[in-house]
């Protein structure tokens, strides 16, 4: 797009000083007053180039601690960068933490006055929106109690209410639809539709895929304050899904001692016999085969499964089952080829694991596993795809074929 970015942020950077003692706050200032670099500062951001056009929506995904709050803060001025440089070009209206921006003591009502006067509107246009903002709060008669008084939901709600009231050129929203209940989350969840179909612009910060792939269609992935992915939400968010499985997947085998009775020689997917992982389509094939060292000569039973990377189990089959027995190719050598043609998996992270077996079917031996990637644009939950179709509803039994 052309023309000036309702965002953008070039180089950005945030670094704290160390202050565990009182001397060390001394020379934070000490170093601060004079110019200087703090060598013991901690960065919690690096290097962040950001642009976001008008009309568009962005979710930043992340583990605890990535830079998400963060980057929130100086993009909306909370913050001063320590490296680079943030603009942002039109009004913006943010949730950032629980309750901030309210005065503790002060009702909601006062607060609604309050938080208008800071958005710069004047009292009857204040007083035209009151209404509106108390009805979509729905907190009752909480509206006339001090805000000290208020959950977490009931900040939440107030807060989202003032936003939506005032319908700002860019919406930064940070875990708030994580805090109010169900009812409320949807009620959030239509009017950000409704906001983004009338040209809003958002930045969404959420631990929920599913949100940030209902309501996004950029996201960036920070991780330990860098970036780690931009670009399409889809491709984004599967990459980080994918790596938090790969953290929670079973620690690898160590490899097969040479005088092992059946030792895997090499895997390869769709080809490729490297590390890499294979990425595939949703829908797509995908081709494994194996070659086995068989010490006596005898041929191996060759079983082939696939795992999620976290190491849920999603199908597995053996050469034995299908009475297929592996090819001889050499001395001591056999191979097994399996394809899985149109694999039904959703988008994730998977893995291709391959064992041989001694020619009973009872014995493991060695194991090689292989990552596989499933790409594409799904909000369906699970692993697999199943066929389906939607009937009609008012004669049991029937579907749309």
């Amino acid at each position: 797009m052309n023309g000036a970015a309702l965002v953008e942020a070039r180089g950005l950077g945030k670094s704290y000083p160390l202050v565990f003692r009182s001397r060390d706050r001394l020379r934070a200032l000490w170093r601060l007053l004079l110019g200087r670099v703090d060598a013991d500062a901690v960065c919690v951001l690096r290097n962040v180039d950001l642009r976001v056009e008008r009309g568009q929506s962005l979710g930043l995904v992340g583990e605890n601690g990535a830079g998400k709050s963060t980057l929130l803060k100086l993009l909306t001025g909370v913050l001063t960068p320590s490296a680079g440089s943030v603009a942002v070009n039109g009004r913006v209206g943010a949730l950032l933490e629980l309750g901030a921006g309210f005065h503790p003591e002060y009702s909601g009502r006062d607060n609604i006055a309050l938080s208008a006067a800071l958005y710069g509107l004047s009292a009857e246009e204040m007083r035209d929106k009151l209404p509106d903002i108390v009805a979509f709060a729905d907190i009752g008669r909480y509206i006339d109690e001090p805000v000290k008084h208020y959950s977490s939901g009931m900040t939440v709600r107030l807060g989202f209410a003032i936003v939506a009231a005032l319908k700002p050129d860019l919406l930064i929203t940070d875990e708030v639809l994580a805090v109010g209940d169900e009812a409320f989350q949807k009620k959030c969840v239509r009017w950000m539709e409704e906001y983004l179909s009338g040209g809003g612009t958002l930045i969404l910060v959420s631990h929920s895929m599913y949100h940030v792939q209902k309501l996004c269609r950029q996201a960036v992935w920070l991780r330990q304050g860098e970036v780690a992915a931009s670009g399409d939400v889809y491709a984004v968010t599967q990459a980080y899904l994918a790596y938090q499985d790969s953290k929670s997947a079973p620690a690898e085998r160590s490899p097969a001692a040479s005088d092992q009775e059946f030792r895997l020689l090499d895997v390869s997917v769709n080809g490729s016999v490297g590390d890499a992982p294979v990425q595939i389509d949703m829908g797509g094939s995908v081709c494994v085969r194996a070659r086995v060292h068989s010490r006596d000569g005898r041929a191996p039973v060759v079983v082939v499964g696939i795992v999620r990377m976290d190491g849920t189990p999603v199908y597995g089959v053996s050469s034995e089952m299908d009475a297929v027995q592996p090819q001889r190719t050499g001395d001591n050598v056999y191979a097994a080829a399996i394809d899985f043609a149109d694999l039904p998996l959703l988008p994730g992270a998977y893995a291709v694991k391959v064992h041989p077996l001694d020619p009973e079917g009872m014995r493991l031996f060695d194991t090689i596993e292989r990552a596989v990637t499933v790409r594409g644009q799904s909000r369906e939950f699970g692993m697999v795809r199943l066929a389906h179709a939607w009937g009609d509803s008012t004669h049991p039994g029937s579907a749309t074929p």
